[in-house]
């Protein structure tokens, strides 16, 4: 019986183990891989441990970038920041409105134009896409990045999230914000918005990583290298026809493509958990 629940106790763990070894093995041969020479890199076997060029590796990535490529990482990541945070911010400015409007304003066809927003869900990326980016070419915006930014801002996801939010509110604060002559958007900004900041953060989190993320979109319309995001700029390393693909500055690029993503959730773990679990009224 002791020996049962001692294996019941330990087999949790020991499967813990075993997944965080298979997620993390592969983060780590990258990260070995980018601390040493490429010379050292397609010798076999690979090293396994730490080499001797973390700084030279990391200082030329971030400057320099590889030969085929012509940029440094430093401007993808720039770049690769700027669309993250337009695209996060103007999704929950925009989805905070949208909510705001459908919950709180009665006009005609109002369950139309939310099922109508909604219903964008069920779209694959590929049927937009096109038509998307005929949209912003005739407008002038490929290689800006308001064309990196603009088309991501619509955001069905958040304003269905934050409608589900702003129904759970009790209408007594709607009411009592009224007798004290507060205007609409003044009980949007010093009521609602702060009683939605856990939802907001963890929709942050959640949009951030998926403009830091955004592959297809900017290999479309980006063709100059001042605009090339961390992951375009990860694809067009690889693709050297006749030189030597340089593995120690791809992979320092690659880990340095982690950095972002990882460091926001950790700043922000609290509040994102808070949102997905919590409701504040």
């Amino acid at each position: 019986m002791v020996e049962r629940n001692l294996f019941k106790r330990a087999a949790p763990h020991v499967f813990l183990i075993a997944a965080i070894a298979v997620i993390v093995f592969p983060i780590w041969l990258v990260f070995v891989a980018s601390t040493h020479t490429l010379q050292e890199i397609i010798t076999a076997p690979m090293p396994a441990w730490l080499g001797g060029h973390f700084l030279e590796n990391y200082g030329s990535a971030l400057l320099h970038g590889t030969e085929n490529l012509g940029t440094s990482a430093l401007t993808m990541m720039k770049n690769s920041l700027i669309m993250a945070l337009g695209i996060s911010t103007g999704k929950i400015v925009v989805s905070l409105l949208a909510a705001f409007a459908i919950v709180f304003f009665d006009f005609k066809f109002k369950k139309i134009c939310f099922w109508s927003i909604f219903v964008t869900l069920m779209l694959p990326v590929e049927v937009r896409i096109m038509p998307t980016y005929k949209v912003i070419s005739d407008l002038g915006l490929l290689n800006t990045y308001a064309g990196l930014i603009l088309p991501m801002i619509v955001s069905a996801t958040a304003v269905f999230l934050f409608r589900q939010f702003f129904m759970t509110i009790p209408r007594e604060i709607t009411e009592a914000s009224q007798i004290d002559g507060a205007t609409p958007m003044g009980f949007f900004r010093y009521i609602l918005v702060p009683m939605t900041k856990t939802p907001i953060a963890a929709m942050f989190v959640i949009q951030f990583i998926y403009g830091w993320n955004q592959y297809l979109w900017p290999l479309l319309i980006t063709t100059k290298q001042k605009y090339y995001t961390l992951l375009i700029g990860i694809n067009r390393m690889l693709s050297g026809a006749d030189t030597q693909i340089e593995w120690h500055i791809v992979m320092a690029t690659v880990m340095l493509a982690m950095l972002p993503p990882v460091l926001v959730v950790i700043a922000m773990q609290k509040q994102f958990v808070a949102g997905m679990t919590d409701t504040e009224k």
